[in-house]
């Protein structure tokens, strides 16, 4: 599983964007990790890849928050869901198959749901230093192995 150690937010939300830059219509990508682990930032440097302008936060109380860049991009956050029924009401499948990209945080509160083709990343805090962070990357489809592939040819921590 390729890993990625970060030292500071400013280069978690770099790989993000790194990766923002490489993502196409559909992909669908996970972002798991604790609270206060570092998924929105992650997330807004995916959404500074795809070459959206403005602030990008975090849905916790809207659930979706929907941006437009190169492509549509689709932010949800999962936290607050009960269970994966409340999804249903909210037209996931558009989401998840449609022609933009979708990432979630707390992708676990619904895993019957998810596709079966996504990129799930999982943040986890570094015994280092309280801003270090390894963030691994596990794709499921053949096309988004070879993007982590790239991707991990991309990163230069610290740049």
């Amino acid at each position: 599983m390729p890993v990625i150690k970060t030292t500071t937010p400013k280069e978690t939300a770099c790989v993000g964007k790194k990766l923002g830059a490489l993502l196409r219509p559909g992909d669908v990508v996970c972002l798991n990790g604790d609270l206060g682990a570092g998924k929105t930032r992650f997330a807004q440097g995916v959404a500074c890849g795809m070459g959206v302008d403005g602030p990008v936060t975090s849905p916790t109380f809207t659930i979706i928050n929907e941006y437009l860049g190169r492509l549509p991009l689709y932010h949800m956050d999962f936290y607050r869901l009960e269970d994966a029924l409340e999804l249903e009401d909210l037209g996931y499948e558009e989401y998840f198959y449609g022609s933009g990209v979708t990432v979630i945080e707390w992708p676990e509160r619904v895993a019957e749901l998810l596709p079966a083709v996504r990129l799930d990343i999982f943040i986890d805090r570094s015994p280092e230093s309280e801003e270090a962070r390894n963030i691994s990357f596990v794709p499921y489809g053949d096309d988004l192995t070879g993007m982590v592939e790239e991707l991990m040819g991309l990163v230069c921590v610290g740049d």
